[in-house]
């Protein structure tokens, strides 16, 4: 596209050098009053203008075509073309037709007319008659220029939205019977309207945009032109089965929202906001099941025939939920504000629906006005939010996400997404339990860990998220929405079951977590879960996630997950050395004997009596002295280190047979206030005889200081680590 300037016409020329085929559009505005106010010609110079660029245009394409073998079509427009004086509008058409001199019958060899809108002065039947001929007909004073060598192009663009007109009859008309090929481009909220008239009176082609993203207002909204047709039986042979789809691509493309009350394609656009309105939707879907029932027993079409939406939602690849359930006018938008300035919780809207319901079942059931406290206190019990006394059945305890390695992939290939581990601690109606999952981030870990220990089989469609505060002080909250398990995306999308959960947290992937046990708790209502069967006992085939909850339960212990493993082992030994089954204080006492956790009669051969730690200058290392106890002796130790347990590592291997390292160390805190506790988690590699011994160990303690439960569980596991040698000795 280019105005009719030779320095720009010669530089779109030479962009396109070498495309196999071209579309050359040039236009210049004809209107009096560009003429008069803008350029400052007449009319005899504005057709040579156009005329002159024209020639311009063909020995440019010629010398292309010639050079790259690029082969031009050539479209021109008079643009402001609804201000232009028709007659001349039909005048320096046909000059500009004349200077290109090459059309011809064929599709392909026309030349194209654009009649742009530009700016919307007049109304669309206006418009409609400027273009509008009848194909039979031909203008006497044009016999040289035959209709069937030319396309018409429209162009609406969007400028009066709120126009609305009616059509009931077009008597069409000779206007410019040169013009028998149409093409139509428009702009305005009457750029619609002008645009079905402009194709009933002839034109055969619309340019526009996909929700009329352009210039000023905009241009034609391509979307809302073709279901207008699609409704009235005419197909816009354009699919928009997937609505949501095309605005998803648009809108990150663009980088422009479609309005929620955008005809067809806006979130509330079958949305019934009066009660009157929700009434006769109401009735009108149950005379349709009648109707489309009887349609069926007699093998008939099913025709949609619904008051107040013109096209079934479903066409659309949309559901029925929010259809007659959303009455923005009768309090949602205001119960959202009240939300947030009162729980600071700025609800999605689709969340806001879902909410609404809510507060408008209380006040049916109560027949009364919903007061500030009201709402607040039925948004904590729906989405069990505001701490422990609107806690449901399934609350979170700890966690830990940590990520899978992707294993390299030969000859450069990238690399697939990296995934999640989710291991945590969730209350099961008062039982705490441990769960694991997998998955590409940690709200789909989470919902796999509840899908393989609790039966719980749920799919998240819709993820946001906002910050609360500023600061030290920021925490996120996030919202969820969960529907019944699918593994097609078509299928999540259109389920028309779902929850919503909110959650928050001062860490994002906690408040992302809290928001799925949130609308999880809402989705299992009162149904059973599958329990942690305390009293039966563990055999053989107990997974390692319902030993460690057995521990948590009675101990309080978080174990890590490599622990879990290595204790899963034991109780497989145990269980199938007792016939397969053991009970659960058997457990529990395998465990205590297995660590030498919290039994007094049992010692193992390394301890601690005392330790002292000193800072060593400004390097950071710190140096340890003590006496441990070693293979049963009490020895004095001196070690150094950057911490605690890297420096009784080292005063450890200068009394020991191999040598021992830190694979793995982690800490909780058990109870609360004055009574809290530290819980150390320690493994530990063991290497002997050159590396012909190799072991690894875990060690468990805890104590008021952390700094004493660490090296405890240090010792402890240096005791293990003599255990499963002596074993391993014995063995040989």
């Amino acid at each position: 596209m280019t105005p009719a300037r030779e320095d720009l016409i010669r530089r779109t020329i030479d962009s396109v050098a070498g495309a196999k085929h071209v579309i050359i559009h040039m236009y210049n505005a004809t209107s009096c009053l560009f003429r008069e106010v803008v350029f400052r010609a007449s009319q005899a110079e504005t057709l040579a203008l156009a005329a002159k660029h024209t020639e311009i245009i063909r020995k440019l394409t010629d010398e292309c075509t010639q050079k790259y073998g690029t082969q031009f079509r050539y479209e021109y427009s008079p643009e402001t073309f609804t201000q232009t004086e028709p007659e001349f509008s039909l005048e320096i058409c046909e000059a500009v037709k004349k200077a290109w001199g090459r059309a011809g019958t064929a599709y392909e060899e026309r030349i194209i007319f654009n009649l742009p809108a530009t700016v919307e002065i007049g109304p669309p039947n206006h418009y409609a008659d400027l273009v509008r001929i009848r194909p039979y007909l031909r203008d006497s004073r044009l016999t040289h220029t035959p209709r069937w060598s030319t396309s018409l192009v429209i162009y609406p663009s969007e400028r009066r939205s709120t126009s609305v007109y009616t059509l009931t009859m077009i008597e069409v008309s000779l206007r410019s019977s040169h013009i028998a090929s149409r093409r139509l481009i428009l702009n305005v909220g009457q750029s619609i309207a002008a645009a079905e008239l402009a194709m009933l009176a002839g034109a055969d082609r619309v340019e526009g945009c996909l929700f009329g993203n352009g210039e000023r207002t905009g241009n034609v909204d391509l979307v809302n032109l073709a279901l207008n047709l699609y409704t009235q039986g005419i197909s816009p042979k354009l699919d928009f089965s997937d609505i949501q789809a095309v605005i998803d691509v648009v809108t990150s493309c663009n980088d422009l929202p479609v309005h929620p009350r955008h005809p067809y394609a806006g979130e509330l656009v079958f949305t019934a906001f009066s009660g009157s309105h929700q009434d006769a939707v109401k009735k009108g879907f149950e005379h349709q099941r009648a109707r489309w029932a009887e349609a069926e027993s007699k093998g008939e079409r099913k025709y949609w025939h619904m008051p107040y939406l013109p096209i079934d939602p479903a066409d659309l690849g949309c559901n029925y939920e929010a259809v007659i359930r959303v009455n923005a006018q009768s309090g949602k938008g205001g119960i959202a504000y009240l939300v947030q300035q009162h729980l600071s919780l700025d609800m999605p809207r689709k969340m806001q629906i879902s909410f609404y319901s809510v507060v408008q079942e209380i006040a049916d059931r109560e027949a009364r006005e919903m007061t500030v406290e009201d709402i607040t206190t039925a948004f904590r019990k729906a989405y069990h939010y505001g701490g422990s006394t609107y806690e449901g059945r399934l609350v979170l305890k700890s966690f830990k996400i940590s990520a899978e390695s992707s294993p390299d992939l030969p000859n450069g290939d990238e690399a697939a997404d990296e995934r999640r581990q989710f291991d945590g601690t969730v209350s099961v109606d008062g039982v705490l339990r441990v769960i694991r999952g997998d998955g590409n981030g940690p709200l789909s870990a989470l919902l796999d860990a509840l899908r393989t220990h609790l039966e719980i089989d749920l799919s998240l469609r819709e993820y946001s998220e906002h910050a609360i505060g500023q600061g030290q002080d920021t925490k996120a909250a996030s919202y969820v929405e969960l529907v019944p398990l699918a593994r097609d995306v078509k299928e999540i999308r259109k389920s028309t079951e779902s929850w919503w959960g909110v959650g928050v947290d001062a860490d994002i992937a906690g408040s992302g977590l809290r928001a799925v046990l949130s609308a999880a708790n809402s989705a299992i209502g009162d149904r059973a879960l599958p329990e942690l069967k305390l009293s039966v006992g563990y055999s053989a085939k107990t997974s390692q996630a319902d030993i460690a909850s057995v521990v948590l339960n009675e101990l309080y212990l978080e174990l890590p997950r490599r622990m879990q493993a290595s204790f899963f082992e034991v109780v497989q030994r145990a269980a199938r050395e007792t016939g397969g089954q053991m009970a659960y204080s058997e457990l529990i006492q395998l465990f205590r004997d297995t660590y030498m956790y919290e039994v007094p009669d049992k010692t193992g051969r390394f301890g601690v009596q005392s330790f002292k730690m000193e800072n060593l200058g400004e390097s950071g290392h710190k140096e340890l002295t003590g006496e441990f106890v070693i293979n049963g002796k009490l020895t004095k130790v001196v070690g150094r280190g950057n911490g605690l347990l890297t420096a009784a590592i080292a005063a450890l291997n200068e009394h020991i047979d191999g040598k021992v390292s830190i694979r793995e160390y982690t800490e909780h805190s058990i109870g609360e206030g004055s009574e809290v506790k530290a819980a150390s988690y320690v493994e530990l590699a063991y290497e002997a005889n050159g590396g012909a011994i190799k072991l690894n160990a875990w060690g468990i303690a805890k104590d008021t200081d952390i700094t004493a439960s660490g090296l405890k569980a240090l010792l402890n596991g240096m005791s293990r680590v003599d255990y499963l040698h002596s074993e391993l000795t014995s063995k040989k």
